[in-house]
């Protein structure tokens, strides 16, 4: 179906749809378009959203391998992409959030480097303890001190 039919039957418009699409909060069902660049609300440099199966677009497959590509370049949704939507929506009304916060939660999991800087983040405010390995690296070398003062 296309975009205006999926966005009545999410309860939702087709802008809202196609925001979400370039926050890469829907599954990839044609090959990738550019994508305009989303600007940092801290004027940091703008970046390019990272769509989660960018390489299966790319390809003209989806995960489930099935093609993807539509005539036109307009967007074609089914059920699957419909599910993954209102997963979406349900997530976003239950935790009280917006789209972009979803979708850098999504970029947290997904990206080590992002979730290692988040992590220290809250590590230094206080709302994350160290993880047990670097209390246990503590202990060591607390032991190893002790152990050299002793010879």
């Amino acid at each position: 179906m296309r975009i205006t039919e999926a966005a009545r039957r999410l309860g939702t418009s087709p802008r809202m749809l196609r925001y979400r699409e370039s926050l890469g909060l829907l599954p990839a069902t044609r090959e990738s378009a550019p994508r305009r660049p989303v600007s940092a609300p801290d004027g940091a440099p703008a970046r390019a959203p990272q769509a989660p199966a960018a390489a299966a677009s790319a390809s003209g497959q989806a995960a489930s391998g099935r093609d993807v590509r539509r005539g036109g370049g307009h967007r074609q949704f089914g059920e699957a992409e419909l599910r993954a939507v209102a997963l979406a929506l349900e997530l976003e009304k239950r935790y009280d959030i917006g789209p972009a916060e979803l979708a850098f939660g999504l970029r947290v999991l997904a990206e080590p480097d992002v979730q290692a800087r988040v992590r220290e983040l809250g590590e230094r405010i206080g709302r994350l303890s160290a993880p047990p390995t670097r209390a246990l690296d503590f202990e060591k070398e607390k032991a190893l001190r002790l152990l050299q003062r002793r010879r």
